[in-house]
């Protein structure tokens, strides 16, 4: 009842992380039977294109043996034993072709479904895949009722399918077993080529409707529900406290790095106490005034407190503090907008300093 319950609560479709840890876990979609219409496609093209050529090489032996067997020495044991592996090698060289277009056709199919990884997880053992209820629902869930009826497929239909198709030539083929050797061979081969063209189509139809199903049911296994969405998405951003930290954090670095900067500057604007801009302007270094610190209320405060302490000049202009503070940057230039009203300001600070230095 809980897995059933856990399944219907999985309505959300999986995150690229889920993917990412699957497939490191080797938890990824496969079709057995795309191989084994991979295989069986190796079998007919070896059927087709070799067959016929090896067996024509092991009739011409077999065919000398029995002709002419004066030409082949049964002296002594050896003897026979030569002849012997003469035959077995003819033999393998028929078969060993055979082998091989399976593997490599059934290994090509499996790596085009996906690469090869080693994963440990997937063959240490574990307690829990002895569970009696685990193998009852994977006999008799959906799964396993899906390979029931791949399997009776292959042997009903196909089979049904293999009598229909070779009925009309039962009594032919009986006919054969009494007619030449090299005949029946190739009557055989004739046969063997319609079973397994019946075999391939059915193994394709098999194949394309099982790959579609495991990527569906693998993907359904892989779904997430709306918590376990959250939980990531809050380990992928971080614990929102912690970041609230961080960030307040960033702000106290931020504001001690301005206030530090204010006895660089050249003058403060300011909104008496709710807004300040404090700003620096060297005419050989600079282009145009650069904002060094700003802020509001307290900070505003604190700007100008630090302002006066270290006799940096603080001109009381509302509305150019109002906008500066809303348009400007800390560590940027000023917008050219405020070239002419920041100019005016400059300049009586430089010829403040120029009385004073008369007086001196």
């Amino acid at each position: 009842m809980s897995d059933s319950a856990d399944k219907d609560s999985k309505t959300e479709a999986p995150t690229q992380k889920r993917y990412t840890e699957a497939a490191e876990k080797g938890n990824v979609p496969f079709s057995r039977e795309v191989t084994v219409f991979a295989s069986t496609l190796g079998i007919y093209v070896y059927l087709l294109f070799y067959l016929p050529e090896g067996i024509a090489h092991l009739w011409e032996t077999l065919r000398d043996l029995f002709d002419k067997p004066d030409q082949w020495r049964f002296d002594s044991g050896p003897d026979v034993v030569a002849l012997f592996m003469r035959l077995a090698w003819d033999s393998s060289a028929i078969v060993f072709p055979a082998f091989i277009l399976m593997a490599a056709f059934g290994v090509g199919s499996s790596i085009m479904q996906n690469l090869p990884s080693p994963v440990l997880e997937r063959i240490t053992p574990k307690l829990s895949r002895l569970s009696l209820v685990a193998g009852f629902n994977r006999i008799f869930g959906l799964p396993g009722l899906v390979e029931f009826g791949k399997s009776l497929f292959k042997v009903v239909i196909v089979g049904l399918i293999i009598v229909l198709a070779l009925k009309s030539e039962f009594i032919s083929s009986l006919d054969a077993m009494y007619a030449d050797p090299s005949y029946l061979v190739s009557r055989l081969t004739s046969d063997v080529k319609t079973i397994l063209i019946i075999i391939l189509i059915a193994s394709a139809m098999i194949g394309v409707a099982d790959y579609f199903w495991t990527h569906h049911q693998w993907f359904t296994e892989l779904k997430m529900t709306k918590e376990e969405i959250k939980e990531e998405r809050k380990q992928s951003d971080g614990d929102p406290i912690i970041k609230q930290r961080q960030r307040s954090f960033a702000r106290d670095l931020a504001r001690k790095r301005m206030i530090a900067a204010i006895p660089r500057a050249t003058l403060v604007i300011a909104n008496p106490t709710h807004f300040a801009v404090a700003l620096r302007y060297v005419r050989e270094e600079d282009a145009a005034p650069i904002v060094l610190a700003k802020g509001q209320d307290l900070i505003a405060l604190k700007i100008r407190e630090t302002a006066e302490r270290h006799g940096i000049p603080v001109f009381e202009d509302p509305p150019l503090a109002r906008s500066m503070f809303a348009q400007v940057s800390v560590d940027s230039v000023i917008p050219p907008a405020f070239y002419k009203a920041v100019a005016e300001l400059i300049q009586r600070v430089y010829a403040s300093k120029n009385k004073n230095k008369r007086v001196n």
